[in-house]
């Protein structure tokens, strides 16, 4: 097994090549060694699949439940693992801190810290107080003995203000403060995303792309470093699920396991992502 020194200097090492790479999140052990298996050189965790996986709602997970999870997908891959870390789970900067000191106990070697304040009327932090936050993460993360990389997003398409300028004022302020990586979810054009690089000197993370997706060589013409996909893997499998237990329930049939993937080629690719002993 790979200590997480190698790697953390292999996720660093991803950010620093020339060229786009795909993270894609796994929601628990299994699909971890799956998409490991597949040949995917790193991970990140999600919060809403985590969140369904366990019968719950998007932030509606403890932070103890989080590193829970994230040391269980860190001991079952040889791959990186980065952290979808919400908010910090706290509003102060000590609570951003601490939520990456807890990150890396737990085994990830990388997270993102959001601006959202999960509150309707007030949805961001404002921006000085924000700021202070990333700033506090990114400390904690340069005080750690190994190469965390720390990703700042300003959640402003997320909780429902498209406003771009502000956006790239923010991007860059968390650039200043210590970011490594940048990640604005949700933009809406391709000239959204040209804009935010053109911005900041940091790797972008980009989710999908824009509202229509756009493919991988088209992001990375753009100049997107990173392409995260969110809860979509999960949603993917549980729209599966849910469209087999409405067929079975409405029509009686069990045609749809015509289309599944072997059992022996699932077992073979978890065994390929699993660490050797």
């Amino acid at each position: 097994m790979k200590t997480q020194l190698e790697k953390a200097r292999a996720f660093r090492a991803l950010h620093e090549r020339a060229g786009i790479f795909v993270i894609p999140n796994p929601w628990d052990v299994g699909s971890a060694r799956l998409l490991a298996g597949l040949g995917f050189e790193s991970l990140a965790t999600t919060s809403a699949g985590f969140a369904r996986a366990i019968g719950k709602t998007d932030y509606h997970v403890s932070r103890d439940e989080v590193m829970r999870h994230s040391a269980e997908l860190s001991a079952s891959v040889e791959v990186p693992i980065s952290g979808d870390l919400e908010n910090g789970f706290g509003d102060s900067p000590e609570d951003a801190a601490e939520t990456i000191r807890l990150a890396a106990k737990a085994g990830l070697v990388g997270g993102s810290i959001e601006d959202s304040r999960r509150n309707a009327e007030t949805p961001q932090y404002e921006l000085s107080h924000a700021v202070e936050r990333v700033r506090a993460a990114a400390e904690a993360a340069r005080a750690l003995p190994f190469p965390f990389v720390l990703t700042a997003r300003a959640e402003n398409f997320f909780t429902g203000n498209p406003d771009l300028a502000d956006t790239i004022v923010r991007l860059q302020k968390y650039q200043e403060a210590g970011a490594d990586v940048l990640y604005a979810p949700l933009l809406r054009s391709a000239e959204d995303i040209r804009s935010v690089i053109a911005s900041v000197d940091r790797p972008v993370n980009v989710l999908l792309g824009p509202r229509e997706p756009m493919t991988v060589p088209e992001l990375a013409a753009l100049g997107v470093k990173r392409i995260s996909l969110g809860s979509t893997l999960a949603s993917v499998a549980t729209s599966a699920l849910l469209r087999a237990g409405r067929e079975i329930l409405d029509s009686s049939s069990f045609a749809l396991a015509r289309d599944t993937v072997s059992g022996r080629a699932i077992d073979e690719l978890i065994a390929r992502g699993t660490p050797a002993a």
